[in-house]
């Protein structure tokens, strides 16, 4: 029982998760461009060849500074919330988060195998992938379900569609002895 219950959670949790590394799959690519648009290609050189030789710890800083400055805009975001400033703060908040995800991700993509040197790292990072296959397997049954049953609703099928629904409800009232043509009273 409890378990039926907590479902829909789930299948919620499965989406934000997902939602989260769709966004970092799109904005990693975005944020390559934007960075390949400065022109200091000797200076971005330089911070690859710094990244190379750093130790994996190190570049664990590395990959953490995004997120920390970032925090103070996030804080921010919640300041103008609590002030009342609903749209300042959600259009705040929302850039934080994009950026944030789409920094993180192109450092990640730098780091990622300086990363995965350290062992507590691997295993956080194996543990991600395996939640985003659970919460795939978990999400993708409802979207099948849900892409067949909006196709019925195709222009070139629709109205055969509308039409098929009232038939089963017309049957469905004659089953139970309703009548399906209201009664009009002259």
């Amino acid at each position: 029982m409890m378990r039926r219950l907590l479902k829909p959670l789930w299948i919620l949790l499965a989406l934000i998760f997902l939602f989260e590394a769709w966004l970092w799959e799109h904005l990693e690519p975005i944020v390559a461009r934007i960075v390949d648009l400065i022109p200091w290609r000797a200076l971005k050189a330089r911070v690859a060849a710094a990244i190379e030789h750093l130790p994996p710890t190190a570049t664990l800083i590395v990959f953490v500074v995004p997120a920390a400055l970032l925090f103070p805009i996030k804080l921010a975001g919640l300041w103008l919330l609590a002030h009342g400033q609903l749209i300042a703060a959600v259009g705040t908040l929302v850039l934080a988060k994009l950026v944030g995800l789409g920094v993180t991700a192109f450092v990640f993509d730098v780091t990622r195998h300086k990363l995965l040197q350290l062992a507590w790292f691997r295993w956080l990072y194996e543990r991600v992938l395996w939640m985003r296959d659970w919460a795939h397997g978990l999400v993708d049954p409802i979207k099948r379900r849900l892409k067949r049953f909006f196709r019925l609703f195709a222009p070139h099928r629709a109205g055969r569609t509308l039409r098929l629904m009232w038939r089963i409800r017309r049957r469905m009232l004659t089953a139970r002895g309703t009548p399906t043509q209201p009664i009009v009273e002259a």
